[in-house]
């Protein structure tokens, strides 16, 4: 299914002017990770003993060039589906929700952190439509946001937080992630019919990202 003619990529210029602005944001996916068992978390570990903090995107980025801090370190491996969650809660952040996964195990094995590549936050205790880029996306390793290792292996997460059972996405998160999405596909070449939500994704049942999030009608946009 190709992309309908309002899903035509935008500029890159354009692109970065939306994500660029922002500053990393804030995360607690502990109810959407809650919802399910994730397999373990078999991506290859950095070399230090934990993982790195994640990398805040420093203030004053060029709106029009790619921040340096969101470029891989390595070449763009294939993924072939992005898969959007939401963090069930109404606030978090970076710091504890990372803290949090790496206290966590599976099988015995602990995991690496934030599952997802990348986060946008709502204006709770952190800023909204910010964009977090993970660890995930600059190592080009697998997610663990997906209650499958296959699945992990081809999909990139986005978690958006907030609680859309209840209310929205806020309208700056729309925009950021219609962004990114845009971006993204441009880069991997994720065609338009496998940007997904997790409940559509998912081999286990879950209501994640929640039934008041439109993924269509914020992509049409």
């Amino acid at each position: 299914m190709s992309a309908p003619p309002s899903q035509r990529l935008p500029n890159w210029h354009q692109v970065w002017a939306v994500l660029a602005t922002g500053l990393p944001l804030a995360i607690l996916a502990v109810g959407c990770l809650n919802a399910q068992r994730v397999p373990p978390d078999t991506a290859r570990r950095p070399s230090q003993q934990a993982p790195a903090r994640p990398t805040i995107e420093p203030t004053g980025a060029a709106r029009n060039k790619t921040p340096s801090s969101w470029k891989p370190l390595k070449t763009v491996r294939k993924w072939n589906s992005i898969v959007l969650h939401h963090t069930a809660t109404e606030a978090g952040s970076v710091a504890s929700i990372h803290a949090n996964h790496l206290q966590r195990t599976t099988g015995g094995k602990p995991w690496l952190g934030i599952g997802y590549h990348f986060v946008i936050g709502n204006g709770v205790k952190t800023t909204d439509g910010k964009i977090y880029v993970g660890d995930r996306w600059k190592r080009q390793i697998r997610g663990g946001h997906l209650a499958s290792s296959a699945l992990n292996e081809v999909a990139i997460g986005i978690c958006l937080v907030g609680n859309f059972e209840k209310t929205q996405p806020t309208a700056k998160q729309r925009t950021s992630l219609k962004a990114l999405v845009s971006l993204l596909r441009k880069r991997t070449g994720v065609p338009y019919s496998q940007v997904r939500t997790h409940r559509h994704i998912t081999p286990k049942p879950t209501i994640c990202p929640g039934r008041r999030f439109n993924l269509r009608g914020i992509l049409s946009t």
